[in-house]
């Protein structure tokens, strides 16, 4: 459960804290745009057992109480600022995104881990 957690950091890692990530090349960037965006921004849910893209491994155990305390800092700081400030908003991997589509990567994501666990 803790490595879950620092997992879905991630995405809001690549918002808040980019430093900690190294972005996709332009090939990597136009494939993801090409093949992945719509699975990761789109409506539909993730399928289970979906692949786990590099950037998003979690090795080595984790502190359960400061990932549970990163995410909801994190779920906290997106609801403050509001959808107005993802519209537009470029995406690491994915161009730039309309609110809809963050809302939709953001709850997915989440969605898809925590089910896992039962929450």
């Amino acid at each position: 459960m803790d490595q879950m957690l620092a997992h879905c950091c991630i995405t809001y890692e690549m918002v808040y804290e980019p430093e900690k990530h190294k972005k996709p090349g332009s090939i990597a960037k136009f494939i993801l745009k090409t093949f992945v965006k719509s699975k990761v921004v789109g409506e539909k849910a993730y399928p289970r057992d979906s692949p786990t893209a590099p950037q998003f491994l979690v090795t080595g155990r984790k502190n359960f109480h400061e990932e549970k305390t990163r995410l909801i800092g994190f779920i906290q700081k997106t609801q403050q600022l509001g959808a107005e400030a993802f519209d537009g908003k470029e995406s690491f991997s994915f161009g730039k995104l309309n609110a809809q589509e963050w809302n939709n990567m953001f709850a997915k994501h989440l969605n898809h881990h925590l089910s896992q666990f039962g929450v």
